[in-house]
């Protein structure tokens, strides 16, 4: 040790603990979490800011992504360059940004991980959107610092005018925390900062109303609203996105598509780890996987096996890919060079203070400098008033300081005023010059005299504010991407879903949709009515109900099973849109097929469900009656609605109020009518009791109507195309159980017996042969007639052909009923029954 030095014993515990402070400090305020005020981390704003310097902007040429870098890394960021670039290209891309800061020319890299070009290959520049974020900051509108050298200044945070922290929010990792925000969308922010600033007091539930849930640039589906509401309540919470998935028929093989992937999700690991699931057979049911994305937008096909159900292999993609991944919100941000857990309101209010102080700033600035200009102004007339003097005065002097000195004295101008009159152009001495000096000091005066109201009332800057958010919203605002789907959730989806009328129907090839009812615009009676939708040409619109939003469907099937959903979550789809198939919506097996369609009221009323119910009758003669209130309690996979005997199924299903009539048809051409209080209700699990006894073995029920019009006619059609239309008062009510009454003769010539229906005038009939042929007909032109009669011929069959089905629709010509009748008919909901008679056809 040398002679003089001192050594100083230190703790290496403290000396530890004060090192480590600093360093996580460092890093927590110049590195890792994002300033409320402008969302932006140092290196995104001295990108920013360089490329500001620079003076590429939006209007102007690229230029290469080398040259920015250098000047940031030069100037602001003694970092890698690496760390700058990543930065920079990252505000590039469309996938990771929502609303993006850089216009990136050249490989800026790809949503599969692809790296970017180098970046002497890319170029660079701008957008207009950035421009607003650098708006005014040559107004002494923010704070500047020495940069790391001490020869430059760099602002501590940009004026922005976008909320940008919400809008495109922010990840980053510090020591001991770290920060996760979403995106949301641009035009819900402002709608949400404007509510904010016209009452300070506003509620999270109600900003909620304006900003709805985050929206992520790549769209997706945020599945349930829970983990949204807590993030917007505590500024923590977890958000379950899931790609956008629809099941189309490609070359005749089922495929499920994928155009929207969950926010950060890599598209080639998501599909290369599928692949490796499904060779490890933890995924079932699909055969290949294709990515067929282009320019044109992302499309990853799933093309399933044969006997797959899509619905099960899509919730098994949700299950163990990353179709479905989740987003941790963390709103920690930096507040007066603190980090801080946000909510929605607190984000908000750190923007609105930020912009109100900007405001502030930005007006004294002007005022300073209006001010500044309009004293110089003051001398320049005094000299244009006395103009000969001036002149003589400055003629007399040696230089310019004896002129300046002079004039002060004379006139008892500044320092300034003197300095402008001596270095004033002779064009100054023009008439038409004084005229502008005057009328520039008149308005001058005018803008000082605003921007010290506006420095005055508090008021004014806040409607500046809003004024400059609604030019904001209009310039970038857009529509969301990513779409809520309230029913993922706890939450109680009727307080989310308007319990509008909607339009739900459903094809003969069992295609479903629901559609607004003011889609199907109001038409006065003699119009031609409207298309209601595109279907196959073999296909058509066999049901069609007028419901809300809130009802429930049941769907029943031919193996006895009942499946349950919410009208809501039946896909909406435009009146002339073909639907979803139900087999994709409802996890039913492959043999299986729906049967029964019924549109019910709530299922949690008490009252209701216990004094309706659910009568069925199977191909056998098998009638079985349920409380609707055995219903009330769904299950995924479908609850058991009938124990179905061997060689039986389920034929038709009826909701009903306990006073209605059944009537059962055979093939044999025999019909029963009895009154439904015959069968006495039982569990979901029976098998139900004898509704008709067949004549033989070989004999069926073909359908079943349950009656509660007294005055409607029965249609019974046979195969070979003769039908008759009988009164209902024609078929004595017997018991239950017994052979029936001849409804028609069956001969050779008319063949067996193969739909009943109940009908009125008001109906038209639509006849499907078995070659695939249909045929149209109004009900009001068959007369009614005995009935034991062989009918009339309904339609002529060729070839050997027969009538496979008959289905009952709604009226089509120029009589039909318009959408607002449809809304304000009784719709039978509250008595039990559906709308079967308002069926359309396309």
């Amino acid at each position: 040790m040398a002679e003089g030095e001192k050594l100083i014993p230190i703790n290496i515990e403290d000396e530890m603990k004060s090192a480590y402070i600093d360093y996580s400090m460092s890093v927590i305020v110049s590195r890792a979490l994002p300033d409320v005020r402008d969302g932006l981390k140092p290196v995104h704003r001295r990108v920013l800011y360089g490329m500001h310097e620079l003076g590429v902007r939006s209007n102007t040429a690229h230029k290469k992504s080398a040259r920015i870098v250098g000047e940031v890394l030069g100037k602001y960021h003694p970092h890698g360059d690496s760390s700058v670039y990543d930065t920079m290209v990252r505000m590039a891309q469309e996938w990771s940004l929502r609303y993006m800061l850089v216009d990136g020319q050249g490989n800026f890299g790809s949503i599969d991980g692809d790296s970017p070009a180098a970046m002497r290959y890319t170029e660079a520049r701008m957008r207009k959107i950035s421009e607003d974020m650098l708006a005014d900051i040559d107004k002494d509108t923010v704070d500047h610092k020495l940069n790391f050298d001490d020869t430059l200044k760099e602002p501590t945070v940009l004026p922005t005018r976008i909320p940008s922290l919400l809008v495109n929010g922010a990840s980053g990792i510090a020591v001991g925390m770290a920060t996760n925000m979403p995106p949301h969308n641009l035009s819900e922010v402002v709608d949400g900062t404007i509510a904010y600033i016209e009452n300070n007091n506003i509620e999270i539930d109600e900003l909620v109303s304006h900003i709805k849930a985050p929206d992520f640039p790549t769209g997706g589906i945020i599945y349930g609203y829970d983990g949204v509401l807590e993030a917007f309540k505590t500024g923590r919470g977890r958000i379950v996105i899931r790609g956008n998935a629809t099941v189309e028929e490609v070359n005749g093989r089922e495929c499920i598509i994928v155009n929207e992937i969950p926010y950060q999700v890599n598209k080639a690991d998501m599909i290369k780890k599928t692949a490796d699931l499904i060779n490890d057979k933890k995924i079932e049911g699909i055969s290949t996987i294709r990515d067929e994305s282009d320019r044109n937008g992302m499309r990853v096909v799933y093309v399933l096996k044969k006997d797959a159900i899509p619905n099960i292999v899509l919730n098994t993609l949700f299950k163990y890919t990353a179709l479905q991944s989740s987003f941790s919100v963390n709103n920690i941000a930096l507040v007066n060079g603190r980090p801080e857990l946000l909510n929605l309101k607190d984000l908000i209010l750190h923007f609105v203070e930020h912009r109100h102080e900007v405001v502030v700033r930005r007006t004294q600035y002007e005022l300073r400098k209006a001010e500044e200009r309009a004293h110089i102004l003051e001398g320049l007339i005094i000299a244009s008033d006395n103009i000969d003097e001036v002149i003589a005065l400055i003629r007399a002097s040696n230089n310019a300081d004896e002129a300046r000195e002079k004039l002060i004295e004379r006139f008892e101008l500044s320092e300034i005023q003197a300095k402008a009159i001596v270095e004033m152009r002779l064009r100054q001495l023009t008439g038409l010059e004084q005229d502008k000096l005057r009328s520039e000091y008149e308005e001058l005066l005018k803008t000082i005299e605003d921007l010290k109201d506006i420095l005055d009332k508090k008021d004014r800057r806040m409607d500046i504010i809003k004024e400059e958010l609604l030019e904001v919203k209009n310039k970038y605002g857009d529509e969301r991407r990513s779409k809520i789907e309230y029913a993922g959730g706890d939450l109680s989806i009727e307080d989310m879903i308007p319990d509008e009328k909607v339009v739900i129907t459903i094809s003969h090839a069992g295609y479903i949709k629901r559609t607004p009812l003011s889609e199907y615009k109001t038409q006065n009676r003699g119009g031609v009515g409207q298309k209601a939708s595109t279907t196959r040409n073999e296909d058509f619109l066999e049901h069609l109900f007028v419901g809300t939003n809130h009802q429930y469907m049941l769907f029943f099937t031919q193996k006895g099973k009942c499946f349950w959903m919410r009208v809501y979550e039946i896909p909406e789809g435009s009146r002339t849109s073909k639907g979803r198939a139900i087999q994709n919506l409802i996890n039913i097996e492959q043999d299986d097929k729906v049967k029964a369609f019924i549109c019910t009221q709530d299922l949690k009323d008490e009252d209701y469900i216990n004094n309706n119910y659910v009568i069925m009758a199977t191909k056998k003669g098998t009638v079985k009656k349920t409380s609707l209130e055995q219903y009330s309690r769904p299950r995924t996979n479908g609850i058991n609605a009938i124990t179905i005997r061997e060689d039986d199924e389920l034929l038709e299903a009826k909701l009903t109020t306990g006073e209605s009539q059944v009537m059962l048809a055979l093939k044999s051409g025999k019909a029963i009518r009895f009154e439904e209080a015959k069968t006495r209700p039982m569990g979901r699990n029976a098998s139900g009791v004898r509704g008709i006894t067949l004549a033989n073995d070989d004999d069926e029920v073909i359908g079943m109507v349950a009656v509660d019009d007294m005055e409607s006619d029965i249609l019974v059609v046979s195969e070979k195309g003769y039908g008759k239309r009988s009164s209902l008062d024609d078929y004595r009510i017997t018991n239950r159980g017994g052979k029936g009454v001849k409804t028609i003769s069956i001969t050779n010539k008319t063949g067996s017996l193969v739909a009943i229906k109940n009908v009125s005038d008001e109906d038209d009939l639509m006849i499907i042969n078995k070659s695939g042929i249909a045929i149209r007909m109004e009900v009001a032109d068959l007369r009614v007639m005995g009935r034991a009669t062989q009918g009339v011929r309904l339609i002529n069959l060729k070839n050997n052909d027969e009538i496979a089905a008959v289905a009952k629709v709604m009226k089509d010509d120029d009589d039909e009923m318009d959408a607002a009748d449809m809304a304000d008919e009784p719709s039978n909901f509250e008595d039990g029954t559906t709308l079967d008679n308002n069926s359309a056809n396309e």
